[in-house]
C-alpha cells in the first residue's frame, strides 16, 4: 500500500522526519519497500501482511498504529466532521444474503458532480490514485483515509427507493464500470433495485446501470460491510482485482461501516454546501461481539524468552488505548517481577488479536525482537526415524552408486484420478504414475546427449503419486528404453542386505552417507556455469589411408574448430575397407553469450573440409 508522509501528519503532527518514520516503520509493523520523493512529500509503500490488513490498509489506521508506537499525539479527525441536520427519508434497505454483515445507506439530494478541490486531488495523485469527480473522489479518499470502502448511486436510476444484498441469480449478467461485462452464480452478492437491476458485486466493483453523470443530482452513499470469504470467492472466480476487494477478502470491522459513513458525508457537505442529507438507514442484524482475550505477564515473557514486567506491559496497553483489569499481585509480590494477569478488551477493528500468543508477539513487535537475547534450547532426546524418508535415501544412493542420475518431473497432469480446483496451466490432475514423467525426460535428455557427452542415459526419480483414496511413494528409472517403476518399499525390499547393513547411526541422521572414494583420493571439481543457449552438433567423417591413427585427423579438427566448440571432436565411429579406414568424429557448438546460427556453424565445418582436403588421401565424406 502507498502512504502519503503528508497525509500522516494530517493526524501525528509530531511524527520525526520520514527518513527514520521508514525504519520504525519496517522495524515495528511492515516492511517500507521504498520511500520516494515526490513533489515535497515521501511516499512510502508498505508491504502490509494480511494479519494487519483489516487496520493498516489505511492512512489513520498507519497513523494510529505509529501514535501508540510512539507514544505520541493522534488528531482524531471526528470532532471536525460537519454535516447539516439530516431530513427523514424514505428509503429502505434490506438483506437477503447471510454474506452481508452490515448496510448502510444514505440520501443525498441536490448535489453537484464537477471537479475536486485541489487538496482532494493532490492527496490521491500522492499515492497513485486518478481524480475522478468530487463524488467518486469523496469515495476514494475515505477508503484510502480509514480503510472503509465506500460506493455511490445515482438515486433517479433505483426504482421505488429500494435497495437489498441478494444472492445472484445463476447465469446473471452485470455490466461494470468501464464497460466489462460479468455472468454471475447465486454464490456470489449483488447490491439490487427491488426490480431485479443490479447496481454492483457487492464488496468488489460498481455496475455502469446506476453509475454517476454529469447531470446526476441526488445520490445514495452505501458503506457496508461483507463476508471476506464470500468476496474472495466470487474474486477468484471473476478475476477482478480492486482496492475494496482487498480490504474485504482480509476481513474488516462492521464497526467501520458507520465511520466511513460519517467521513464521507462530512466529506460531500464540504464540497457541495447546497446538498440535502436524509437520515442514515442501517441494517446491522448481528452486531459485533466484543472481545476479551486473558493473558498473564509471566506466560507472555516465557513465550517471548523475555522478561517482560508488569509496568511494561500496562504501558503499552495504555498507549494502545487498550483497556483492561488487573488481577491484584500477591501481598509482597514486586510489579517488576512480571507475575500479574490481564483481561483486556480487544478494539473492534483489532481482529489479529485472539489469544494469548497474539499478545506477545503484538508486545514482542513493540518492544522491539531485537531485546530477545539469542539462547540455544538444550535438546535431551534422540529425534525419531523417519522410515520413509530413510528408505528413500537407500533408493537413491544406490542407485546413484550404479551411475543413474536424478530428475524431478511435473507432479501435475491432464489425466489422473485426482483433480485440483485451480491450477497455473491446463493441467488440472495429479499424476498417477512416474512413468510418464520419466518417459519424457528420457526423449529430452537423449536430444541433448550431444551436450551431455553421455553414451547412455540412465535416470531415475524418487516421488509421490497421488491415487484416488491413498497416496504413494514409487521409484522409476529406465534400463536403455525400458521404463521400471515399483513401488519404494519393493524397491528397497530388494536391497534389503544394504539396508540392513547400515549402522545405526546412519539411520539416525537420515541415511546421509556417499560413497566411498578410490585408495587415489577425492579428486574436487569446480562448478561452471552452463550455457543458456541452444548448441548444435555437427558430425564429420573423413577417409584416410590406414596409417593415419584418429589422433591426427582429432588434431587438425580440434585446430580449426574455433573457441564454439564446447565438447569433441570425440570419436564415435570407425572401420576400415580395403587399405582406408574412416574415422567419424562429433563436435558440439555452443555460445554462452547468444544463440548461434546454422550459417557461421556451416563456415566453421567449411573451414575444417578445407584443411582436411589438403591432406593427401584423406577425404571427407
Amino acid at each position: 500500500m502507498k502512504v502519503s508522509y503528508n497525509w500522516l501528519k494530517w493526524y501525528i503532527p509530531d511524527a520525526p522526519s520520514a527518513e527514520k518514520l521508514a525504519d520504525i516503520i519496517t522495524y515495528h509493523i511492515a516492511e517500507v519497500e521504498t520511500v520516494e520523493k515526490k513533489d515535497g512529500d515521501s511516499i512510502f509503500d508498505i508491504k502490509i501482511l494480511p494479519n494487519r490488513a483489516h487496520d493498516l490498509l489505511s492512512h489513520q489506521g498507519v497513523a494510529r498504529e505509529l501514535a501508540s508506537l510512539l507514544d505520541i499525539n493522534f488528531v482524531d479527525p471526528t470532532p471536525k466532521y460537519k454535516i447539516p441536520e439530516s431530513k427523514p427519508t424514505r428509503l429502505v434497505k434490506t438483506i437477503e444474503s447471510s454474506k452481508c454483515r452490515r448496510y448502510m445507506g444514505r440520501i443525498i439530494r441536490n448535489v453537484k458532480i464537477g471537479p475536486s478541490p485541489e487538496w482532494v486531488v493532490k492527496h490521491l495523485e500522492s499515492i497513485g490514485q486518478r481524480s475522478i469527480n468530487n463524488i467518486v473522489d469523496a469515495t476514494n479518499i475515505v477508503m484510502y483515509d480509514c480503510g472503509q470502502p465506500a460506493h455511490v448511486f445515482d438515486l433517479a436510476k433505483v426504482k421505488d427507493l429500494k435497495l437489498k444484498v441478494r444472492n445472484a441469480n445463476n447465469g446473471e449478467q452485470i455490466a461494470l464500470l468501464g464497460g466489462e461485462k460479468k455472468i454471475l452464480n447465486d454464490t456470489m452478492m449483488v447490491i439490487a433495485d427491488d426490480f431485479g437491476n443490479s447496481l454492483d458485486i457487492a464488496g468488489i466493483k460498481g455496475g455502469n446501470y446506476a453509475e454517476l453523470t454529469k447531470d446526476t443530482t441526488d445520490i445514495i452513499l452505501e458503506c457496508a460491510n461483507f463476508d471476506p470469504t464470500s468476496v474472495r470467492k466470487t474474486a477468484q472466480t471473476l478475476n477482478i482485482f480492486t482496492d475494496a476487494r482487498k480490504r474485504f477478502e482480509n476481513d474488516l470491522s462492521p464497526e467501520m461501516a458507520e465511520y466511513g459513513m460519517l467521513e464521507l458525508s462530512a466529506l460531500i457537505a464540504e464540497m457541495c454546501p447546497e446538498a440535502i442529507f436524509e437520515d442514515i438507514v442501517d441494517v446491522y442484524p448481528k452486531k459485533q461481539e466484543e472481545c476479551k482475550l486473558f493473558f498473564s505477564a509471566e506466560r507472555i515473557s516465557k513465550i517471548l524468552g523475555l522478561k517482560i514486567s508488569d509496568r511494561e506491559i500496562e504501558d503499552i496497553l495504555k498507549r494502545y488505548n487498550i483497556s483492561y483489569e488487573k488481577t491484584p499481585l500477591p501481598d509482597g509480590h514486586s510489579p517488576l517481577a512480571g507475575g500479574a494477569k490481564y483481561e483486556i478488551r480487544i478494539p473492534p477493528m483489532r481482529l489479529d488479536l485472539e489469544i494469548e500468543e497474539d499478545m506477545a508477539e503484538e508486545i514482542g513487535r513493540i518492544l522491539g525482537y531485537d531485546k530477545v537475547e539469542p539462547c540455544l534450547p538444550r535438546i535431551n532426546f534422540t529425534p525419531k526415524v523417519n522410515e520413509t524418508y530413510a528408505k528413500i535415501q537407500v533408493a537413491r544412493n544406490k542407485l546413484l552408486t550404479d551411475g543413474y542420475s536424478e530428475v524431478m518431473t511435473y507432479v501435475f497432469c491432464d489425466r489422473g484420478e485426482v483433480e485440483v480446483m485451480q491450477s497455473a496451466s491446463d493441467k488440472k490432475f495429479l499424476r498417477t504414475n512416474l512413468s510418464d514423467g520419466l518417459k519424457e525426460s528420457l526423449k529430452l535428455n537423449k536430444i541433448n546427449s550431444s551436450l551431455l557427452g553421455l553414451n547412455e542415459i540412465k535416470i531415475f526419480e524418487i516421488g509421490t503419486v497421488f491415487l484416488k483414496d491413498k497416496e504413494e511413494t514409487h521409484v522409476v528409472y529406465n534400463e536403455k528404453d525400458k521404463i521400471i517403476e515399483k513401488k519404494l518399499d519393493e524397491f528397497t525390499s530388494q536391497i534389503q542386505e544394504n539396508f540392513a547393513a547400515l549402522p545405526a547411526s546412519g539411520l539416525r541422521h537420515g541415511l546421509n552417507f556417499s560413497v566411498s572414494a578410490s585408495h587415489t583420493g577425492v579428486t574436487l571439481q569446480k562448478f561452471h556455469m552452463w550455457s543458456l543457449f541452444p548448441f548444435i552438433a555437427r558430425d564429420i567423417a573423413v577417409w584416410v589411408p590406414v596409417n593415419v591413427t584418429s589422433v591426427e585427423v582429432s588434431k587438425i579438427i580440434k585446430d580449426n574448430a574455433g573457441e564454439l566448440v564446447i565438447r569433441g571432436p570425440e570419436l564415435f565411429d570407425e572401420f576400415k575397407k580395403d587399405d582406408k579406414i574412416s574415422y567419424a568424429f562429433r563436435l558440439v557448438f555452443q555460445s554462452y553469450e547468444r544463440t548461434l546460427t546454422d550459417t557461421e556453424v556451416n563456415e566453421i565445418m567449411e573451414k575444417i573440409t578445407n584443411k582436411i582436403k589438403e591432406n593427401t588421401g584423406w577425404q571427407v565424406r
